[in-house]
């Protein structure tokens, strides 16, 4: 059983972190803004959750690339892959968004710039429920169908026993 809402919510959130993630990976799709992506990232890496615990820095390139290549391959799983790998990179887009969340509340960034992590927080989220609701009513339809063939079905000769032949 497909669902529209699980296929449309897949195909749109792919397409939007292959889009983001490319812009933060190479220059090539809009200069201005990967240099602003750029900017912006010198600061991220100074609120990286542990950083300070653990005593490291972490360089705000390489923050940068890592972020836009995990979105890239997860967006693409989201489009192309099909079965649980694609939860398994919903969840990490999930996670990812989360600590966007956490960067921008730690600098106190306005909401324009904190909104897109929370509402793609929330698409992410949806899509996993969606997509065990969906699984849930596969498995309930498997069921059913089970019963029906299990009770409508005469006894075949592999279901008769000893007892019943001798019956006869």
């Amino acid at each position: 059983m497909k669902s529209i809402v699980l296929t449309t919510l897949s195909v749109f959130l792919g397409l939007f972190f292959i889009f983001v993630g490319s812009m933060k990976v190479t220059p090539s799709i809009n200069r201005e803004m990967h240099r602003e992506i750029r900017r912006n990232f010198v600061q991220y890496a100074k609120v990286f959750p542990f950083a300070k615990a653990l005593g490291f820095k972490v360089p705000s390139k390489w923050m940068r690339i890592v972020v836009g290549w995990i979105e890239v391959v997860c967006g693409t799983t989201l489009v192309l892959i099909p079965g649980n790998v694609k939860q398994v990179a919903n969840v990490i887009l999930l996670v990812l968004m989360l600590g966007a969340f956490y960067t921008h509340s730690m600098l106190a960034d306005k909401f324009e710039k904190t909104a897109p992590s929370i509402v793609f927080s929330l698409m992410l989220g949806c899509r996993l429920v969606v997509f065990y609701q969906v699984r849930r009513k596969e498995r309930q339809v498997m069921e059913q169908e089970a019963k029906v063939t299990t009770y409508s079905e005469p006894p075949t000769v592999g279901h008769l026993n000893a007892k019943s032949l001798k019956q006869e």
